[in-house]
């Protein structure tokens, strides 16, 4: 006897209940594995901010907190770094290169960073990947500013467009370096990252602007210097908020971090950018492990959406289960029978569930990008995508086992009568 076909008959016969039921299961999958892709490509997002980068320096606090203002532009550091001590540390023989970063500015709820052009050289994100630039160059002139992708697409800016730095970093301020305005000579290309969100100007040019600023107030007239007379100025900065460290060998990383982190002459502090990531994954990452929790209870609402449909389907299945068996049919045959419509459901809504979920996918691949950051890069399904799915095939053929049973006593029982 073909079980096989046996039962996608019977299902045929019943398509409209088979279905619904495919699409519940399907519906629950594509939102199971659509969480877990979302949820793998934020954590790559993480993973992928900063690369190549073996450790970031700045004032002596706590791991995440130097992490998160350094590399994601979130929250201020509690105290600068002096210049001499950043220079000391940049000329010792182990290190190969620094990225000096100089935070506090913003334009239009974006923040300012002040850095060279040494930023643009060795910074690296997603795996060892560089910043492009769509149009322009890096800053050369005074007032020179890069913007990200996000800055230019927002604010509508091209090349050449002027822009005014604002002291401070909320959405809106009164505190303007209007007098010292900036002109856009180069646009980065999407990155994914806090780069696309930030305008990036010089060292220099952060000295500049504050030249005739003292506790976050401008000086009265008469005190204040002119973006001309700042070019005559000496520009080198006293304190920088961190920087960045590219050791010549690797295996030097955690000597060099101890020995910045009992550096005498300043409380600094030096900490692996992979560690502290790690870190920040593990607080944030609670939300997402909920989500799947939810997830996983949904494709449980489309199982037992299936289990409801073949149990309400066996008394009116009765009659054929006789006539089954009074065309040699055993009771094995039926159990089996049952076993295996509950598989082919399952599969099917499996099946369909993955063709949405990469339908989707690919649907909000670019809103993701634009609007969040997070590269979506659909690919094939993982041995972990592959689990899941199976053992989501699986545990609908043990829930198919119940109305199986059922319907094997039912056989035994009944014979060619009928009971109502």
């Amino acid at each position: 006897m073909n079980i096989l076909g046996l039962a996608w008959r019977s299902l045929l016969n019943r398509r409209s209940t088979a279905l619904l039921t495919i699409s519940a299961i399907a519906i629950s999958v594509a939102l199971l594995l659509g969480v877990e892709k979302m949820r793998t490509a934020a954590r790559e997002g993480f993973a992928n901010t900063v690369s190549g980068v073996d450790l970031i320096v700045g004032a002596r606090s706590g791991q995440l907190n130097l992490l998160l203002y350094s590399v994601f532009r979130v929250g201020d550091a509690t105290a600068n770094v002096s210049w001499d001590s950043y220079q000391k540390i940049a000329r010792h023989p182990d290190v190969a290169w620094t990225i000096p970063i100089s935070l506090g500015d913003s334009h239009r709820g974006f923040r300012v960073m002040g850095t060279n052009g040494d930023y643009f050289e060795h910074y690296r994100y997603a795996g060892g990947r560089r910043m492009t630039f769509i149009s322009g160059k890096p800053f050369d002139d005074l007032y020179d500013a890069v913007v990200g992708a996000e800055v230019a697409s927002q604010l509508g800016y091209r090349l050449g467009d002027p822009i005014v730095i604002a002291h401070g970093v909320g959405s809106v301020s009164f505190a303007r370096h209007d007098d010292k305005p900036f002109r856009i000579v180069g646009i980065l290309a999407k990155t994914g990252t806090p780069i696309d969100r930030t305008v990036h100007v010089s060292l220099e040019a952060i000295t500049a602007i504050h030249l005739d600023w003292q506790s976050g107030a401008r000086a009265l007239p008469g005190g204040q210097v002119s973006a001309d007379a700042a070019r005559e100025q000496d520009l080198t900065p006293e304190s920088i908020t961190a920087f960045m460290v590219g050791m010549e060998s690797k295996v030097m990383t955690f000597t060099m971090q101890r020995a910045i982190n009992d550096y005498r002459q300043e409380a600094l502090m030096a900490i692996i950018p992979g560690v502290a990531l790690s870190q920040l994954w593990n607080l944030v990452g609670i939300a997402d492990t909920a989500l799947m929790i939810v997830a996983a209870f949904v494709v449980l609402a489309g199982l037992l959406g299936m289990l409801t449909a073949i149990l309400t389907s066996l008394n009116e299945r009765r009659r054929e289960m006789a006539i089954l068996r009074s065309l040699g049919a055993r009771p094995k045959h039926i159990f089996t029978l049952l076993i295996t419509e509950a598989g082919i459901l399952a599969s099917a809504g499996v099946v369909a569930g993955v063709a949405l979920t990469y339908a989707l996918l690919f649907a909000a691949q670019p809103v993701l990008e634009r609007r969040f950051g997070i590269f979506l890069q659909p690919s094939g399904l993982t041995g972990y995508d592959v689990l899941i799915l199976g053992g989501i095939i699986v545990a609908a053929l043990l829930m198919g086992a119940y109305p199986a049973w059922r319907a094997y006593r039912h056989t035994l029982s009944d014979g060619l009568t009928i009971r109502v």
